[in-house]
């Protein structure tokens, strides 16, 4: 019976670090990579997000002004349908308009850019002090 060595084959030393860690490099540098993907990732659905939040929250503070403006008089218009006019041309769906006398109170909801998560915000405006 012929031997491992005299086969051509060449016996491992289990003691051997460099066959035992063959490919160990190759699976921590995909770990890694993965790692750094997911949290890429993760970073830019939360700065997305944040975006959604405050573009939600700047159209309905002009919304809430625009009807404010119209109830008042300031403006021309119906406020409600002024303040649905600044949500539509901000990409935003006007979800209710309040009015109190000349105090306006608007929500809106401005579509996802991730995942279709939509963002909603809204405001008064209104005389200062009256809000």
């Amino acid at each position: 019976m012929a031997h491992a060595s005299e086969r051509g084959a060449t016996a491992r030393d289990p003691t051997d670090r460099a066959a035992v860690d063959r490919g160990a490099a190759s699976v921590v540098a995909v770990a890694l990579v993965s790692a750094v993907v997911l949290l890429t990732t993760t970073a830019l659905g939360a700065a997305a997000g944040y975006v959604d939040a405050r573009r939600a929250a700047t159209t309905a503070d002009a919304a809430a002004l625009a009807a404010a403006d119209a109830a008042s008089g300031a403006a021309p218009g119906i406020p409600c349908e002024v303040a649905e006019s600044i949500a539509r041309r901000a990409g935003a769906r006007l979800v209710s308009c309040e009015l109190d006398g000349i105090v306006s109170t608007v929500a809106v909801v401005v579509p996802g850019s991730i995942a279709g998560l939509d963002a909603t915000a809204s405001a008064r405006a209104g005389p200062p002090g009256s809000t």
